[in-house]
């Protein structure tokens, strides 16, 4: 396995972490239209 340079690794840590951001959006906007779905398609024909 090759070493990575003192810089790569500062560039690396300073990095957003992306992957983290797209996975919270995937799961908060899942729960949002499971929300809309429970809301609309169950609560409100009920009454």
């Amino acid at each position: 396995m090759d070493q990575i340079t003192d810089e790569e690794r500062k560039q690396i840590l300073e990095s957003p972490p992306v992957g983290t951001f797209a996975l919270m959006t995937t799961v908060i906007g899942g729960m949002v239209v499971a929300w809309l779905f429970l809301y609309y398609g169950i609560f409100l024909p009920r009454g």
